[in-house]
């Protein structure tokens, strides 16, 4: 087959396809709406709870712990940094008759310094204090309640949003792994089995990533920074503006990083699907490699790549390495801001201690969510990347294509035959694989396809199959078009033996009757004994319950094509397609292989793709393929009279 182009070319993305990619997801999100509601009422709750712990502590500072009276801008000052007392307690006023010289009278209150409270023993200073002390209680026993409230909110959102995000990715890895299977042939000769085995494990994870750390974390962390600005202007304005003199170099730095890290994480997953594809090719291609002495021509193609991989990682930490510092030092200026401008208007009697505290609480509080929302923009970013590809494809419509319901036909009960009519067929344009095929096909009938390699044998497989659709021409069933009839419903009257065929990783039972599970025993033993398996198969341990690796590496060659015809046998197929290889098993199994697969063919049309011209003798029909067209036509002996390509062949055999 010629070359195609691979599918998975790299496009760019710019934002007006990060939106599609999101749109795209919408339908798998929708499921879990009301759920996803839930964590963000709970991720509302949790914000505002985190945002009310640190104007709790203000409140300690400046009403218990150095309380003031109100004075410029709603702030709680004090003339000399005094502490007022409570007249109309006893035991205060007691203690205020006791010591005239340190209380002064103010307004309808007495005043004691800071400084004099110092020389005051401490059970003096818990009487005065009594209130405050009392109040600081209150007020750490809210922040202990805020925090308990927050710890269980925020286990109940993980919980409830992994839950989400795990369902979310159930539902993709089923949607794509069905799609996968719908798939037509061509799309998987173009794209390597490591590449889609990326795309249903580790992108999905990625995704799964995504929705579980970013979705709702990213709109908390925005809450978050929205109110975080909002208090600090309440608190005081001005020192609030101050502050925001170094958020425009924030923001343009977190825009810088986004794009450069974009480039950087669209190469890993393109580099993460090179390393998988190439491993998965060293494992199936172990024995050539090894045979052939190409251990170092592979290592250093996964050398190259490897490095590739490894500069795309360095580039990603790099850029992250320099951001990171950079939004700490903006931390670091941001608080020394507030301790000069804070600290000058502190001592000017314009801003009190807590509202410092406050400040200084919210800025760190601040920059936390900016460096989540950097982190998790980089989760972003793979999840994008990984969505990409998922999406390329989901939307891949690489299958052949299903009837529509209005112009779908049932497929016959019975094939009584089966016509190629004109065919013709190319897997590349203007590159014609087979020329205008014609030949027909009836019910019991057995119809040997021989020719040189490259002939289109196969390919008159795959479109009998379905596997692909004809350019040109068309194939009939009883003068059915197949176009119409569901490909399930067409396969189900075929059964097809390849040259290398494929067993699964499970029983031998399992391979062979999959679809025909309650089976009965007596026919399960016809089925053995007429594809001569049960000899070999009586003789492990285990039976049909025998257990094979994938692919069937257990077994002999010889051994895994009669499991084979013992699957179509099971599968009590209508039409035969069997693509012989018997040239490399030894001829005691030939003859069984041959044996059984008279057994299959009896009383069903047939078709053999024969290599050894020995099989194509016991044919009705020999079919003789050349460059794509039918050269000859007839009986093995009427061909040997003509005396043709065909006996030439028969020649070369010997």
């Amino acid at each position: 087959m010629a070359h195609t182009k691979n599918t998975f070319e790299e496009k760019s993305l710019g934002k007006a396809q990060d939106i599609r990619l999101l749109r795209q997801m919408a339908p798998y999100v929708k499921p879990y709406w009301f759920i996803l509601s839930i964590t963000v009422l709970l991720m509302i709750a949790v914000t505002v709870l985190e945002l009310l712990i640190p104007y709790i502590t203000k409140v300690a500072i400046d009403r218990y712990i150095i309380p003031q009276e109100t004075g410029l801008n709603g702030a709680r000052i004090s003339h000399g940094r005094g502490l007022d007392v409570d007249m109309s307690d006893p035991d205060i006023k007691k203690l205020i008759n006791a010591r005239p010289d340190i209380f002064q009278a103010h307004d309808n209150s007495d005043r004691i310094s800071y400084d004099d409270l110092k020389k005051l023993p401490r059970q003096d200073l818990a009487i005065i204090r009594n209130k405050d002390m009392q109040g600081v209680m209150v007020m750490a026993g809210y922040l202990l309640l805020l925090v308990a409230a927050s710890f269980c909110l925020n286990f109940i959102l993980v919980v409830i949003l992994e839950y989400a995000g795990q369902m979310i990715m159930h539902d993709l890895r089923l949607t794509l792994f069905t799609h996968i299977q719908g798939l037509s042939i061509r799309f998987f000769t173009q794209n390597p089995v490591g590449r889609l085995v990326t795309r249903v494990t580790n992108d999905t994870q990625n995704m799964q990533e995504m929705f579980n750390s970013v979705i709702i974390f990213v709109l908390k962390d925005l809450f978050l920074v929205f109110g975080i600005i909002f208090l600090l202007f309440y608190i005081d304005w001005r020192m609030a503006l101050a502050v925001h003199l170094i958020f425009p170099f924030v923001f343009y730095a977190s825009y810088k990083f986004s794009g450069s890290s974009r480039e950087s994480y669209r190469t890993l997953r393109v580099k993460a699907a090179q390393m998988n594809s190439r491993f998965a090719e060293t494992i199936g291609g172990i024995q050539v490699l090894q045979l052939f002495g190409q251990q170092d021509y592979n290592f250093n193609i996964f050398k190259r790549i490897n490095r590739e991989n490894y500069e795309a990682g360095m580039q990603q930490i790099t850029i992250f390495a320099v951001f990171m510092p950079f939004i700490e030092l903006m931390s670091s200026v941001a608080v020394a801001i507030v301790i000069f401008y804070g600290g000058w208007s502190f001592i000017a009697h314009k801003i009190t201690l807590g509202a410092i505290v406050a400040f200084i609480s919210y800025l760190r509080l601040f920059f936390r969510p900016i460096r989540d929302i950097a982190e998790k923009y980089n989760i972003t970013l793979n999840a994008l990347s990984s969505s990409e590809r998922i999406m390329q494809i989901l939307n891949d419509r690489n299958m052949v294509p299903e009837p529509e319901e209005k112009n779908r036909m049932a497929v016959p009960e019975r094939i009584e035959e089966f016509r190629f009519n004109e065919v013709t067929f190319s897997y590349v344009p203007d590159e014609i694989v087979l020329d205008r095929i014609s030949f027909a096909l009836s019910a019991g009938e057995t119809i040997a396809i021989v020719g040189p390699t490259g002939a289109g044998k196969t390919s008159i497989i795959n479109l009998i199959t379905r596997f692909y659709d004809p350019d040109s021409g068309s194939i009939l069933i009883n003068g059915i078009n197949i176009k119409s009839l569901l490909s399930r419903d067409l396969r189900s009257k075929m059964a097809l033996v390849t040259q290398d065929p494929f067993l699964f990783s499970g029983t031998i039972r399992s391979n062979i009757f999959n679809t025909k599970r309650h089976m009965p025993s007596q026919e399960v033993d016809r089925i053995l004994e007429s594809s001569f398996c049960k000899t070999f198969v009586d003789k492990l341990p285990e039976g049909l319950d025998a257990v094979l690796t994938e692919g069937g590496a257990t077994l002999s060659s010889g051994q895994r094509q009669l499991i084979s015809i013992a699957r179509a046998l099971a599968a009590n197929p209508e039409l035969i397609i069997f693509d012989e290889a018997t040239s490399y098993i030894d001829s005691e199994t030939e003859e069984k292989i041959q044996n059984a697969l008279f057994n299959l063919t009896k009383g069903r049309a047939a078709i053999i793709i024969a290599h050894r011209l020995s099989t194509a003798r016991v044919a009705d029909k020999i079919i003789v393929l050349r460059h794509g067209k039918i050269i000859e036509a007839g009986s093995h002996a009427a061909l040997m009279k003509q005396k043709g390509f065909y006996f030439q062949l028969n020649q070369l055999q010997g």
